[in-house]
């Protein structure tokens, strides 16, 4: 991963609960080329998670056992739910600077907005 990029902490709602302590995963932004290759998977949510992911690491050998898992991607379908990894890489996606505003509209002196035809 390229050095200096945004990281965030998010807490599990489900999983926390599950086990009666929080449950934290540390996120972070993709770089611009990495992007561009997850927008040719299939399933680019799995694959912007696991690009995403610091801790816990997906790719820990420990963890994936604990899961019976042959793979990261295997161990995160174990883990959590379809709809947590939606939520978990529209994060890193935010952290990369999608899916947030990051223009704003010029208005003129009366307040409106300026269009040009």
């Amino acid at each position: 991963m390229a050095k200096n990029l945004p990281t965030k902490q998010v807490k599990v709602r489900r999983l926390s609960e599950k086990v009666g302590q929080d449950v934290v995963f540390t996120l972070q932004a993709l770089p611009y080329g990495r992007i561009e290759d997850v927008k040719q998977a299939t399933d680019s949510s799995m694959v912007i998670l696991l690009s995403g992911l610091i801790d816990p690491d997906p790719k820990n050998e420990a963890l994936n056992k604990h899961f019976n898992a042959a793979t990261p991607k295997e161990m995160l379908q174990h883990l959590l739910l379809p709809g947590e990894i939606d939520e978990l890489s529209i994060e890193v996606e935010r952290l990369s600077g999608f899916r947030t505003k990051t223009i704003e509209d010029i208005k003129n002196e009366s307040g409106a907005e300026t269009t040009k035809s």
